[in-house]
């Protein structure tokens, strides 16, 4: 497993992290831990997990299971110190009862409309909860994992400082987030002294998101400019295959993850790499993640989230996939 520099920071995590949003939840306890097991002996650092996850999976649950889980694996293996671990907070909700209703699985709209935010006392209480559950005493990168734009800025920037400042917290990141943000936080934490983001985290794949689509999680072009101008910052890529969509027509077909991607542009890409997977003799999901290992501008680390042991090691595969100059060049260059 290679390496990449987080930011300008000196620290060095793993190319491809290891999401365990799933864990202690839909993906079961054994599968769970030998997926960290294994991820660990292969050479991998990057744990990325938060303290909502994953409430939407059961009825009456109030999220942290797979901070839980992490906590039960950590102690069980020792293994914290080989550990760069990743937590998010300002993500929950409340008022789960009015979200779930009569309907078997909640209404996201209403979720959306009542994250806790990132104010001072939420973020406090919700860092506390996350080193309790894994039974750590720092997180390595805490992210506001909803920007909040109801809770002054400098407010949570003084509080996340204050994190660090205290040794609970050794580097921030920021979630789901516009680039315009992204600039008013550097700068307010330049002008105060306050710790800044090294790591902003986003949805990001192979496919571009379609024209005049509104949506602040998902890299646009303007996002990967600003990005290439602040190499102090790593962009960390979630759901980078899209649920999986590369490798079937038939999955892609209807399914709510290709929405932000139709059209012709997303067409073309998806014949692009079906092509280079089979010359290469890999799956495209495997390809895609291969291609995003390879970005360097801005760099890339993706986060991959498998449910089980066999979609993480079709993962974890893409790692030895060799894509040739030739490779890449055709894949960057395809679109409508």
């Amino acid at each position: 497993m290679k390496t990449t520099e987080l930011g300008r920071t000196g620290e060095h995590v793993s190319r491809l992290a290891l999401g365990c949003m799933q864990m202690g939840t839909t993906t079961d306890e054994t599968t769970s831990f030998a997926m960290l097991d294994r991820y660990l002996d292969a050479g991998g650092t990057f744990l990325d997990t938060a303290d909502c996850y994953a409430w939407w999976s059961t009825r009456g649950s109030n999220g942290g299971e797979s901070e839980e889980l992490l906590g039960r694996w950590l102690t069980r293996t020792g293994r914290r110190e080989e550990v760069f671990l990743a937590t998010k907070g300002s993500g929950m909700v409340h008022d789960l009862d009015a979200i779930w209703g009569d309907a078997p699985e909640p209404d996201w709209t209403v979720a959306r409309r009542n994250y806790d935010g990132a104010g001072a006392g939420v973020l406090r209480s919700a860092l506390e909860g996350s080193l309790r559950r894994m039974r750590t005493d720092h997180v390595d990168l805490y992210y506001v994992h909803v920007d909040d734009r109801a809770t002054p800025l400098e407010e949570t920037l003084e509080t996340l400082h204050a994190f660090v400042t205290e040794g609970k917290v050794r580097f921030l990141g920021w979630s789901n987030v516009r680039t315009w943000r992204l600039e008013r936080i550097r700068q307010l934490a330049d002008r105060h002294g306050w710790t800044a983001p090294v790591a902003v985290q986003q949805q990001h794949s192979y496919l571009r998101r379609r024209a005049g689509l509104e949506n602040g999680s998902i890299v646009d072009d303007e996002q990967l400019d600003y990005l290439r101008a602040h190499d102090d910052l790593t962009l960390v890529a979630y759901s980078p295959i899209t649920k999986g969509i590369y490798d079937s027509a038939a999955r892609r077909e209807g399914h709510w993850a290709m929405e932000p991607y139709l059209g012709p542009d997303a067409d073309a890409r998806l014949a692009a790499v079906a092509e280079v997977a089979a010359e290469v003799g890999c799956t495209p999901n495997q390809a895609v993640l291969a291609w995003l290992l390879h970005q360097t501008s801005p760099r890339v680390v993706p986060l991959m989230g498998p449910r089980t042991l066999e979609q993480y090691q079709v993962g974890m595969a893409a790692l030895d996939v060799e894509l040739s100059a030739e490779a890449l060049h055709r894949l960057d260059a395809a679109g409508a």
